[in-house]
């Protein structure tokens, strides 16, 4: 799975490019901050079974908040502006963004998936399949299909939709297995297990530095 230095590394590169001037160490921190804030599902998977990858790790809470954000920002007397002066509506938005692309998308492709719509509709998706050109077949794409029996003329839509918290267990440094087994627990915390991710991780913090340089007044002549 994709781990928070994985998802950070993403982050960088975002915030960079998203935050413009406002870009400075606490707006960092702050986008940093709101991009691991799923990861607390982790810890309520111990209690309430199928937390991790559904509770936090949902887009109808971006949405929620989202329009919160924006009823706000829109007015003239903002309150986020008012509490946190002229950037925080830029920083808000730009963690928002963050959270939904940097983690949420990202774990949306790896193990069982993400709960998408929890808690209205208690289903996981993973995104996978393949989009391509082909001389033979045209375009082709599997992320979405649609197949309609013959027989019944059911149709049928699989966008990659499997189980649900009651039987589906994402593993995590936190809960390895929804069922451990005698002997001691082998947790892992992962940094970085295939190569993209460790291109992500490295790419991230050399934007960072870039952007430091950039930052940096030139050098009298």
């Amino acid at each position: 799975m994709p781990s928070s230095v994985v998802h950070a590394g993403l982050a960088f590169l975002l915030a960079v490019g998203l935050l413009g001037t406002y870009y400075d160490r606490r707006a960092l921190v702050v986008v940093v901050g709101v991009l691991l804030f799923p990861e607390a599902d982790t810890l309520a998977g111990l209690v309430l079974d199928g937390a991790h990858r559904a509770l936090l790790h949902n887009l109808l809470l971006p949405l929620a908040v989202g329009a919160v954000l924006y009823w706000d920002t829109a007015r003239e007397k903002s309150w986020l502006r008012a509490r946190f002066g002229a950037a925080a509506a830029r920083i808000a938005w730009v963690g928002l963004f963050v959270h939904v692309f940097a983690h949420v998308a990202l774990d949306w492709y790896h193990l069982e998936g993400v709960n998408l719509f929890y808690p209205a509709i208690d289903r996981f998706f993973q995104l996978g399949g393949r989009a391509y050109l082909s001389t033979a077949d045209g375009f082709v794409q599997t992320f979405v299909e649609i197949t309609a029996d013959p027989d019944t003329g059911t149709t049928t839509v699989d966008a990659g939709q499997s189980g649900t918290t009651s039987n589906t267990h994402v593993a995590n440094p936190a809960q390895p297995s929804d069922e451990p087994g005698p002997g001691p627990t082998d947790r892992r915390a992962p940094v970085a297990v295939r190569g993209w991710q460790l291109y992500f991780v490295v790419t991230g913090l050399l934007t960072l530095g870039a952007k430091r340089l950039q930052s940096s007044p030139p050098d009298d002549e």
